[in-house]
């Protein structure tokens, strides 16, 4: 595959889109019982749905599984025939491109399962959808996440080191090599770096759970104000000076924690559509109400629809990581 062309870059999330990509969960590693399966399932739909309010949403999902999934999805949900295995389709689906003459393409950054299990169908989800679409795939030179990544759409993206400098995605790359592939496959003329925290969590911390650019200058981040000296919050105050000092304006919200799963709540983990911003609520009402007005204050003029996202957290993410948006051209 050729190397992506200087013309086309990763727009902002916030920038109008023609549909949304999810995928339909069906690991029977990660989901060993029917009952399992159906509870992810239902979560799914249930966050396609509420896009598909908002915007067309395309579920990825092996044929075999489009009359179980039609059930339980609205009539403004389109199945397409591409397998899956499991349900994060911000890491495994396909990071999209555009430029100003109007051509969309796929900027292709390869998966391996974040570097630790064998997904063999979402292994091949970009390329799959590349061809069912028609659009051309470029190579990057990486393997990663886009989950990992965050793009403003004008020039910058910001991403934890953990995520991509890491021997499990890129070993034998330097940092200086990795900076340069991840601005090339976004578009990008600078990456701002932070520096995660490796093996905390099965994505060795995805910058979607931590910071999110919401417009303008502007950077919504999260802390843990349960362990002021743990290590994501050591990490993310690094990220936070490092952002100030690029000008940015930076707001802090507390996370919230689910005594069900005992697992941090990643409140800037949400997914913004066509004039909608789709959030998880924890069912604390503190930070539930801080994130909220947050979020509704930083996207002025969008409709903010929360969602019980616990068993997405369990599974070591949230909504953003099961979407992908295909921007409008």
């Amino acid at each position: 595959m050729a190397a992506l062309p200087q013309s086309f870059y990763v727009p902002a999330e916030e920038e109008p889109h023609e549909m949304t990509l999810m995928q339909w969960p069906v690991d029977p590693y990660t989901y060993r019982t029917k009952r399992e399966r159906t509870a992810i399932q239902t979560v799914i739909a249930r966050i396609a749905n509420a896009i598909a309010e908002f915007e067309p949403v395309i579920m990825l999902a092996d044929a075999s599984e489009h009359a179980a999934a039609g059930k339980i999805l609205s009539g403004n949900v389109e199945l397409w025939d591409i397998p899956t295995d499991d349900l994060w389709c911000r890491d495994s689906g396909p990071l999209f491109v555009i430029n100003d003459a109007g051509d969309r393409a796929i900027s292709h950054i390869a998966f391996n399962g974040w570097g630790r299990y064998r997904l063999p169908s979402d292994e091949q989800i970009s390329a799959r959808v590349a061809e069912y679409m028609g659009v051309p795939l470029y190579e990057s030179g990486l393997v990663g996440e886009p989950g990992g990544a965050e793009a403003d759409g004008r020039g910058l993206v910001m991403a934890h080191e953990s995520s991509w400098i890491n021997d499990n995605r890129n070993p034998g790359l330097s940092k200086a090599e990795v900076t340069d592939r991840l601005a090339a496959a976004y578009g990008a003329d600078r990456v701002i770096w932070g520096p995660g925290v490796k093996g905390q969590d099965v994505t060795d911390a995805h910058i979607d759970g931590f910071a999110r650019f919401t417009g303008g200058n502007r950077v919504l981040m999260q802390h843990d104000a349960s362990a002021p000296d743990g290590p994501y919050n050591r990490a993310t105050a690094i990220l936070k000076d490092t952002l100030t000092a690029e000008n940015m304006e930076v707001e802090v919200i507390p996370y919230a924690f689910d005594g069900r799963i005992d697992e941090v709540c990643y409140y800037v983990n949400y997914y913004v559509c066509n004039g909608a911003v789709i959030m998880s609520e924890f069912g604390d009402p503190g930070p539930d109400a801080i994130a909220l007005d947050a979020v509704r204050r930083h996207y002025p003029g969008r409709e903010v629809v929360t969602l019980n996202a616990d068993m997405l957290i369990g599974l070591g993410g949230g909504i953003h990581c099961a979407t992908q948006q295909v921007p409008a051209v």
